[in-house]
């Protein structure tokens, strides 16, 4: 798994029916996790691991699920405040003497795209990936701090 810096559940028929408007019709930028990603997955033509953001007095949070996916096909951006969470998992294989009969598992390259909802510290992000969960703890700016000044008298 790779972590750069750069400057600057059960498919349902609800579920594949948000997923195609999704694709048709971005949701707008200023919602955090929205933006150009379905745009952009409808013409990759990816699929979309399930993440959680949540949000602790000091930092941010990030989960997605992706099991099967090796540590090795797993990229982890961050530019500014947009997080980009890439990666790809290997078509499933089936034995010699087996015939497909229902599949649901995805395979192939994946982008998940999330809009911070406030400054961060590129520099302190941790990744961590067990059990088929990619965790991100991504530390929130100390805006206070950056942008006191000092009076002199």
């Amino acid at each position: 798994m790779k972590i750069t810096t750069l400057q600057g559940g059960a498919p349902t028929l609800v579920r594949d029916m948000d997923q195609i408007f999704d694709r048709f019709f971005p949701a707008p930028l200023t919602y955090p996790g929205f933006g150009f990603e379905p745009l952009r997955r409808a013409m990759e033509g990816n699929w979309m691991p399930v993440l959680d953001l949540t949000e602790r007095e000091k930092e941010f949070i990030v989960r997605a699920e992706i099991p099967g996916v090796p540590r090795e096909n797993l990229d982890v951006h961050l530019e500014a405040d947009v997080l980009t969470l890439s990666g790809h998992r290997e078509q499933k294989t089936t034995e010699k003497d087996e015939n497909m009969l229902w599949e649901e598992r995805e395979a192939g390259k994946f982008i998940r795209t999330l809009r911070l909802p406030k400054a961060v510290e590129a520099a302190r992000v941790e990744a961590i990936y067990a059990d088929g969960i990619l965790t991100v703890r991504i530390p929130k700016a100390d805006l206070a701090v950056k942008n006191k000044i000092l009076i002199k008298g």
